[in-house]
């Protein structure tokens, strides 16, 4: 007897909990062959600024956390998406046209960088900060500290690695993030919302939206209390880059401009992504005697 499928549709990750669009909306999800796989949820106006105040609400508490506590957090994810490898070697084969092989090496990447920057949350100051050299009885430091929320558009393309490759920079700082999953490609987001919710990291610090971020992306870069965007996921297109940055100058917000084309993310990423989001505090304090 054959068994009829049951068709899942997805919903939105928002405070640690998925709700479905204010709207109701879905759209259909197709694999790299146009058939239908799921069904996930057209994020709207409403939705993105539920995010923006659940990520607000979290922003406290994780950049409170200690560096160290904050690497613990992000290597747990990288455990729970181990556990998880063959779900999302699934969803990333249906979602690029790859083999399962190929799929398996994009997920291998993926997980290895969430190592790496777990790695980086308890360095990052040393290697950035400063005491910087001053004429006068002063000691004189210079300090990183997280911007705030940090709204992010995905890579339309690469809808596992690229999306851990611009999240983990963002939060591994302290940053809470609201980031809007690749359009055709949203199931490696949501699997990975998944893993977020059955983790260590608490509710709101890490925001999944699914829809277009042509529809979603003014609704953020125009948000008063959204403090910085990546705008990596309009790559190529110019207009709407254009207009996102325009709107995102009225709150003189920090922007990740975005590329001209997708970038390879399989190459080593650096330190650019993390000290995109970070702001310099320097402290000065009378030397004693």
């Amino acid at each position: 007897m054959s068994r009829i499928d049951v068709r899942k549709t997805y919903k939105l990750y928002i405070g640690g909990a998925f709700p479905r669009s204010e709207s109701s909306y879905t759209y259909e999800v197709l694999d790299s062959k146009g058939k239908f796989v799921a069904n996930a949820a057209l994020a709207s106006r409403k939705d993105a600024r539920d995010a923006v105040v659940a990520a607000r609400k979290a922003f406290g508490g994780w950049s409170g956390r200690t560096a160290y506590n904050r690497s613990q957090i992000l290597y747990r994810v990288a455990e729970v998406m181990e556990d998880r490898r063959p779900q999302f070697v699934q969803a990333v084969s249906q979602s690029e046209g790859l083999t399962a092989s190929k799929a398996g090496a994009v997920v291998d990447q993926a997980i290895d960088r969430l190592v790496w920057y777990a790695g980086w949350a308890d360095k990052l100051a040393q290697v950035v900060g400063n005491a910087n050299p001053v004429a006068g009885p002063f000691f004189n430091l210079s300090t990183p500290e997280p911007t705030g929320v940090v709204a992010v558009l995905a890579p339309q393309d690469s809808s596992l690695l690229g999306l851990v490759s611009v999240v983990a920079p963002v939060i591994v700082s302290g940053n809470t993030v609201v980031v809007v999953s690749s359009y055709e490609r949203p199931l490696p987001a949501v699997t990975f919302a998944e893993v977020l919710a059955t983790s260590d990291v608490p509710g709101g610090v890490v925001n999944v939206l699914t829809g277009s971020a042509a529809t979603v992306g003014p609704w953020l870069a125009s948000h008063m209390d959204v403090n910085a965007i990546d705008l990596t996921g309009v790559a190529g297109d110019t207009e709407l880059a254009t207009e996102l940055e325009v709107a995102a100058a009225e709150n003189l917000k920090r922007v990740r401009r975005a590329p001209a084309a997708e970038p390879d993310w399989a190459l080593d990423p650096g330190l650019d992504p993390m000290t995109a989001f970070l702001e310099t505090k320097t402290v000065w304090h009378p030397i004693g005697v």
